[in-house]
């Protein structure tokens, strides 16, 4: 990750898509991160978000590259 770069949102769904779509992304070169804010609040303790709602962020400079390949996701998903 470049000095400036900051982590954008890119997707939000269900664990399963998030895996697929960053296996996706990543065979294309760009990095993500999954997060789960359900599954670490569990982890914690306590419980903070929802079970089927993570989020799958990316490098702000890959948002070029990677919204084509969300949008086919999302398309192919439907």
């Amino acid at each position: 990750m470049r000095e400036k770069d900051q982590l954008i949102s890119i997707y939000s769904g269900s664990e399963v898509a998030c895996i697929m779509l960053k296996a996706q992304l990543e065979e294309n070169g760009i990095a993500a991160m999954i997060r789960n804010d359900f599954q670490s609040g569990v982890a914690a303790g306590f419980v903070a978000g929802f079970p089927s709602f993570i989020d799958l962020y990316i490098n702000e400079s890959d948002q070029t590259m990677a919204e084509p390949i969300v949008n086919a996701f999302e398309e192919a998903n439907r």
